[in-house]
């Protein structure tokens, strides 16, 4: 971190000087911006776009067995445990379905009101015509 603000202003400061300021020595720094990125690191950044695409194409629906098994359809030789080391690195999390829940039992043998409307829901003045709904609870279903 101190090296990348070094090598960002070394128009401003000279190196040496920034160096002293942030305790580093110049071989050091020099060591640092001399490195080639190592092939694990080329291949997490080509990882890393790999999966956001993925994600992002299913709309944050795929997790990381789901998206390995993408990046295996496409040929890549993955383990689901590197993506999901790689999803949590870059901060992805993959919405969790909910479950249906079933508001209404139409299949009951209780009296039913007639529709006395007729979907005719024009009125001539305010308060002439009222509907309304309710929702019921089913005995014992939600029973603690």
């Amino acid at each position: 971190m101190k090296y990348a603000f070094i090598k960002a202003n070394k128009q401003s400061w000279s190196i040496a000087l920034q160096c002293r300021v942030f305790r580093v020595s110049r071989s050091g720094y020099y060591k640092w911006s001399h490195s080639v990125a190592s092939q694990r690191i080329k291949l997490n950044e080509k990882l890393d776009t790999d999966i956001i695409e993925l994600f992002e194409h299913h709309k944050g629906r795929y997790g990381a067995p789901r998206i390995t098994q993408a990046l295996k359809d496409n040929g890549e030789r993955i383990n689901h445990k590197r993506v999901a080391k790689r999803m949590v690195a870059l901060g992805l999390r993959a919405k969790q379905a909910r479950k249906f829940k079933a508001t209404t039992d139409s299949k009951h043998y209780l009296p039913v009101a007639e529709n006395s409307l007729q979907q005719d829901f024009s009125a001539s003045r305010p308060n002439e015509k009222w509907v309304g709904d309710i929702t019921y609870g089913v005995p014992g279903v939600w029973d603690k």
